[in-house]
């Protein structure tokens, strides 16, 4: 049984969502060396209902190191929809506060896995921003809050770190279960952006929803999924695909760490990309009848930068009801001669 609400568990068919970001990694900062691990950076397509009209892009600058790129302004970027130039009604470039929900599992086949998680997740939690709204979803064959008291987020790190509970893994694995418990307690969160970190090995064999059930649920939230995959070559209940697929899916990456100390890492990389993004808006044209996909073109103009990487979706669904954003990466090099 999923220890949940009813009234919660349906909330994410009800609501739409306001932002979906895209975080891509680059370099750790200073040109630090990445850790040891399989990295895959995922193409992303996902398609996420938006209750107003209007589009917000997370957009992620980088120099050819792979290094954020700090201090532009709005004058710096331009925004096309349809190779039309958009009026920027929002600008932000400050480290703005996430609603992160981390999704533990606790099944049989990741017994020897979690001290190393319960570190990963205190050393995350460390690293963001003071004003995160996190929590902690344990899951084996059961679905459970981690408690934090009478909270429904904590932003102190030893809070969440007990919230992942004692370290035993036994029962099966309902995967899909706690992700969509996950999305649906992120909609308590009073931040727009919203992310889950997903660590587990990738395999579900327990859960109510199914696979092409939760892929609709991600696509339809705001909500950005990061997968820590801690699978092993005789793992035969264990299925990366899945996870790698729910990533792509929702604009997310997903990990394949090879040690717990790049178990760490990654949680650092993941806490840092949260925070390293610009936010731009802009209301569109609604005046187009009937479902369409919008392509939009995000440049920079910044002579004295060289050249630089963007990262942000390729374009957003319009009908009649919502505007339905779907992030992908959209890579190009600019520069001045």
């Amino acid at each position: 049984m999923i220890q949940m609400s009813q009234t919660r568990k349906y909330l994410q068919y009800l609501k739409y969502g306001l932002f979906s970001c895209v975080v891509l990694v680059g370099s750790a900062a200073g040109g630090a060396q990445s850790p040891t691990a399989s990295f895959l950076q995922i193409e992303a397509t996902p398609t996420i209902s938006v209750a107003s009209d209007l589009v917000l892009l997370p957009v992620n600058v980088t120099d050819t190191r792979g290094n954020f790129v700090r201090g532009l302004e709005k004058d710096n970027f331009s925004v096309y929809e349809e190779n039309q130039l958009q009026s920027l009604t929002v600008f932000q470039r400050e480290d703005t506060p996430v609603g992160v929900g981390l999704i533990v599992d606790h099944s049989a086949s990741m017994e020897s896995k979690l001290p190393s998680v319960a570190a990963a997740v205190s050393t995350f939690a460390k690293s963001g921003n003071p004003k995160d709204e996190m929590f902690v979803i344990n899951f084996n064959d059961k679905v459970q809050l981690g408690s934090l008291g009478s909270k429904d987020f904590t932003s102190v790190s030893s809070e969440l770190e007990k919230a992942v509970g004692p370290l035993s893994a036994n029962g099966r694995t309902a995967l899909y279960d706690a992700v969509a418990e996950g999305i649906t307690h992120l909609e308590l969160s009073h931040w727009q952006r919203k992310a889950l970190v997903v660590i587990s090995d990738g395999g579900d064999n327990s859960s109510v929803y199914k696979h092409s059930d939760i892929l609709k649920l991600a696509r339809e939230s705001e909500v950005t999924i990061y997968s820590v995959i801690l699978a092993d070559e005789h793992g035969k209940d264990e299925n990366p695909k899945a996870l790698i697929q729910l990533s792509r899916e929702t604009g997310g990456i997903a990990f394949l760490p090879r040690s717990p100390q790049s178990l760490m890492d990654f949680s650092l990389l993941i806490a840092r990309d949260l925070r390293e993004q610009y936010t731009l808006g802009f209301v569109p044209d609604r005046r187009q009848i009937g479902p369409s996909f919008r392509k939009i073109e995000v440049h920079v103009f910044a002579p004295r930068t060289g050249k630089l990487n963007i990262r942000t979706r390729r374009g957003y669904f319009v009908d009649n009801r919502t505007v339905a954003p779907s992030a992908s990466e959209d890579v190009r090099e600019q520069g001045q001669e």
